[in-house]
């Protein structure tokens, strides 16, 4: 057995800190989003809080009556607005304000996380510079297939970004068809835009978007000694206005890829071992975040967007599922009964937890 010295225990605390430290972050600019929307449109708003559980910090506005506090469970946080549950009779009262003001409050959420997400992908990609896969193939060269050092652009005319893109290249297809790809290869010592057709060595099948074994067997990618699949990812850097575009781009490739993630596990075609909840995404979190700069730039936007997706969902307790309610509302000229919705967004609220619960459970067995 192999004892961990003090310098990687540090190391790994560190680690899961910083994670922490990144969802803190994006659930505090969420709230603040609905706090600042709130503010705008003259909600009343009882407490801004950084965290759940005990307040370890306290402290009330004077003028407003607003409380902010920090709390002891730094794994979340909320802007909690007067008569948001139920019915007040106090000025700025949640309930009592117009159906598009509330809108407007509870998408503010969404797209604080959204933009937040953006300025980090712009900072990284000017920066650094954009992730792309990088081939290793060994031995396995021919005509129709990757060389070492290929960088891939784009993959049956869409430019690549994750491997949700590849997989959509290639699945479906049978070993020994052929895929186009535009690559950066190294030709007489310079780099060069090449055109090439790689023909799969394995039937792709249709693939889900975790099916990246059956993705790097198909493209012929080789392995080391180690079993550990021989792609890896290097910076790119592109022009002013392509760095912007690709920017966009990016988010909105990751937003896909999350939906078609949760597509998928609804059919069926994703297993739910594949998913997670709270404790892997900040082991995987302050795994990536330590590794670099770049690194920690990168999944702090992943995690913004995720959050911005995931919470406009029209699933009970989360904004997208308020959202709805507040549309119907507006439509019908009456509420839907407040109790009824109250317990709706309780069970899914309860739903969400468990659902947290056993997607961390499936992961250690």
């Amino acid at each position: 057995m192999q004892l961990l010295s003090v310098s990687d225990v540090l190391q790994t605390i560190g680690s899961v800190l910083l994670a922490v430290l990144i969802l803190l972050a994006m659930i505090t600019v969420h709230e603040f989003g609905h706090y600042a929307a709130g503010k705008l449109l003259k909600f009343k708003i009882t407490e801004f809080a950084i965290g759940f559980g005990p307040a370890l910090f306290k402290k009330k506005n004077a003028e407003t009556g607003e409380l902010f506090s920090v709390r002891a469970l730094p794994l979340g946080g909320y802007c909690a607005f007067d008569g948001e549950e139920e019915e007040s009779e106090s000025e700025g009262s949640f309930l009592k304000q117009k159906p598009w003001k509330r809108i407007v409050v509870l998408f503010a959420g969404v797209f604080m996380n959204y933009v937040l997400a953006m300025i980090l992908i712009l900072i990284s990609f000017f920066a650094y510079g954009q992730y792309l896969f990088v081939t290793y193939v060994g031995d396995n060269v021919s005509a129709h297939s990757f060389r070492d050092g290929d960088i891939i652009l784009k993959c049956e005319g869409r430019d690549v970004y994750l491997t949700s893109d590849l997989i959509r290249g290639v699945s479906g297809k049978s070993e020994g068809d052929l895929v186009s790809f535009t690559v950066s290869r190294v030709a007489d010592g310079e780099r060069e835009i090449a055109q090439i057709e790689v023909m799969l060595q394995a039937d792709a099948g249709e693939l889900s978007s975790a099916s990246t074994d059956a993705l790097w067997t198909a493209l012929g990618i080789d392995r080391d000694e180690e079993g550990a699949w021989q792609i890896f990812i290097t910076p790119c850097r592109f022009d002013f206005f392509r760095t912007i575009g690709r920017s966009f781009a990016y988010s909105v490739r990751i937003a896909g890829a999350i939906f078609q993630a949760l597509g998928e596990l609804i059919t069926g075609m994703l297993d739910m071992s594949a998913m997670g909840g709270p404790i892997t995404t900040i082991k995987l979190t302050s795994q990536i975040a330590s590794r670099s700069l770049q690194s920690f730039l990168e999944i702090s936007a992943f995690i913004g967007v995720n959050l911005a997706v995931f919470n406009l969902l029209p699933i009970p307790a989360l904004d997208g599922s308020k959202i709805v309610f507040t549309a119907i509302e507006w439509v019908r000229g009456k509420p839907v009964n407040r109790k009824v919705e109250a317990i709706i967004h309780t069970v899914g609220f309860v739903l969400i937890f468990a659902f947290a619960i056993l997607a961390d459970v499936l992961q250690l067995l």
